[in-house]
């Protein structure tokens, strides 16, 4: 894949990204002047997440909390320049990187084991996903509130 094949799938899956962010954002009531803000972090976020599992060869836990974090700084950093909070900015950013495919086939497969009775094959199917899944979601969780943590932290360590 050329450099210009690699360009051209990260702006489509930051384009594509940004569509979720400013629709969540809307849904959170963020202000119209931050949905920009909301948008662009949302890019950002999967953008990196896609380069780093591509053409960095990271699983896809490691690089969601990559992501998460990244977005988690830059959304401080907004929020301290447009005095708002950080989680303006970064919860509906973080929304385009929800495992929902994990997730939804760990569902699928306790309806099968549910429906055809338990196999093993298919708790397989349903362990890997879900905790798959819940991997990613502890990542944006941690990568979300990490970068707050370390910068508004108010009491000393010791």
């Amino acid at each position: 894949m050329g450099l210009m094949d690699i360009l051209i799938a990260l702006a489509n899956d930051m384009f594509f990204a940004a569509i979720p962010a400013i629709g969540f954002a809307m849904v959170f009531n963020v202000p119209p002047k931050y949905l920009a803000y909301c948008a662009l972090g949302g890019a950002l976020g999967h953008g990196l997440r896609m380069l780093l599992l591509t053409q960095g060869g990271m699983q896809v836990e490691w690089a969601t909390f990559t992501a998460a974090s990244s977005v988690g700084l830059v959304g401080v950093y907004w929020s301290q320049k447009l005095n708002v909070p950080p989680k303006v900015f970064t919860v509906a950013a973080m929304i385009p990187m929800v495992p929902g495919v994990y997730v939804y086939k760990a569902m699928i497969a306790i309806v099968e084991i549910n429906h055809r009775g338990f196999s093993l094959e298919i708790w397989k199917i349903f362990a890997e996903n879900f905790i798959k899944g819940t991997s990613i979601i502890a990542a944006l969780a941690i990568g979300l509130a990490m970068p707050s943590l370390l910068f508004y932290r108010r009491k000393p360590l010791i």
